[in-house]
């Protein structure tokens, strides 16, 4: 047997929650297989099996912790499975049972067992783990466990490939067996009203707690609120629609914050710098990096768009699409996760109006986006007149930031969206 231990997934990781197994023990796996889901404080990770073989134990059970360079999984390799069995059914003490199964197999052994149906076996037949339409599929390690368990193969339905009995599937058939015996009408419990459940706080969601306790504690933040007037954008995106959509591109509103806050950051580059860990240096950022706070099924993660500056508005569309789609399914690359110089949070596209967000360090600055109202405001003739408003509300770094530098960046961002034809002058 092989043995296959957790690799190093990088950034320092030393441990991940083993989300989902995509094998069972007695499965055969293909070279590139994905084996098992595992769940780092950065992202969810797909791991693959390194060659063809066989399963012969799982040592991490499904929301245990696997350690890095440890064993995961154990395989017989492609040609030493089937020898590795047939030594193990060997080595088993004799009885009755297994010289039933044995002659089962002898004149099954070239036929692929078929799917299982209910049927009713004659006990010699039962005894032997074989119905009427030959063996049962399962591994040597599950047939050792319902001889222990004092149960026959045929009274466990498998739930595996072909009719395959799991580990899983004896398991179930012990506890069930408790039960009934136990308790023959008994009816499951209900929860006791007031009782409290636990769960561990891991992954994603345990890196993004460790993350802000310490940019809330260690960065003296200071809020800036501001509304914009985004009626003649969202004109503007509506003609655009159509033109997108015709080259497999979803136009939101966020390529358009994206592109406008980094033609304003270049007249603000200190909205995309960062201090240095001794915070006696100011590090100039050469690229916009624009992260997006997105809620996926992992938890929050803050993917960002790379050179935001040089990217057409099409560009920076596709990368959102991209970006939020991984992200939703925690499945985003390390890269995407690292770099970012500045951060968005489009809390309205749930329904907020106001956010205090906290920022992304090692960043100076992230902006909550809220949701747009129609509402009345007076034009230039002192007319009333129904305008679309977004509520926009800034977090800066007091140690470089001030209230004056976060409003003129504000107010030449907020000049972008509320003309967006103004993109035009600026735009590469």
């Amino acid at each position: 047997m092989t043995e296959f231990k957790l690799p190093d997934i990088g950034e320092g990781i030393v441990e991940c929650e083993v989300v989902e197994w995509r094998i069972a023990e007695g499965d055969a796996i293909e070279e590139d297989q994905p084996v098992v889901e595992v769940m780092t404080d950065k992202a969810l990770v797909e791991i693959t099996a390194p060659e063809t073989g066989r399963v012969t134990r799982l040592h991490v059970a499904k929301g245990e912790i696997a350690k890095v360079h440890e064993p995961l999984f154990a395989y017989a390799m492609s040609g030493e499975a089937a020898s590795d069995e047939d030594a193990d059914e060997s080595a088993a003490p004799s009885t009755p049972a297994d010289d039933g199964e044995a002659a089962a197999s002898a004149t099954a052994l070239d036929t692929p067992a078929p799917s299982r149906a209910p049927q009713v076996a004659d006990d010699e037949t039962s005894r032997a783990g074989q119905g009427r339409h030959g063996r049962i599929p399962a591994s040597p390690a599950v047939r050792r466990l319902v001889r222990e368990h004092e149960l026959r193969l045929d009274d466990v339905p498998g739930s595996g490939k072909d009719g395959r009995v799991l580990k899983e599937d004896v398991l179930a058939r012990v506890e069930g067996g408790r039960t009934t015996a136990a308790e023959p009408a008994a009816t499951p419990a209900r929860q006791a009203p007031g009782e409290v459940r636990i769960e561990p706080l891991r992954g994603v969601r345990a890196a993004m707690a460790r993350q802000m306790v310490s940019a809330a504690s260690t960065i003296p933040h200071f809020q800036y609120g501001e509304e914009i007037d985004v009626t003649e954008l969202l004109a503007l995106r509506e003609r655009l629609k159509p033109r997108a959509e015709a080259r497999d591109t979803k136009l939101t509103l966020m390529p358009f914050f994206m592109k406008s806050m980094a033609l304003a950051i270049q007249d603000f580059p200190l909205l995309n710098s960062r201090l240095n860990d001794a915070a006696d240096e100011i590090h100039y950022l050469p690229s916009c990096n624009i992260g997006m706070a997105v809620d996926g099924k992992a938890g929050l993660m803050v993917p960002n768009v790379k050179g935001v500056e040089n990217r057409s508005l099409l560009e920076v569309a596709r990368e959102i699409q991209r970006l939020t789609g991984e992200a939703r399914e925690g499945r985003v690359a390390q890269a995407d996760l690292q770099g970012g110089t500045i951060s968005l949070s489009n809390i309205g596209a749930l329904g907020g109006t106001y956010a205090a967000p906290i920022i992304n360090a090692p960043e100076v600055a992230i902006v909550a986006i809220g949701r747009s109202q129609w509402l009345p405001r007076f034009d230039a003739a002192g007319e009333v007149t129904r305008r679309a408003i977004m509520t926009v509300t800034w977090a800066g770094d007091h140690r470089l930031l001030d209230g004056g530098t976060i409003a003129r960046f504000c107010n030449a961002w907020k000049g972008y969206l509320e003309a967006p034809e103004t993109l035009l002058l600026d735009l590469g």
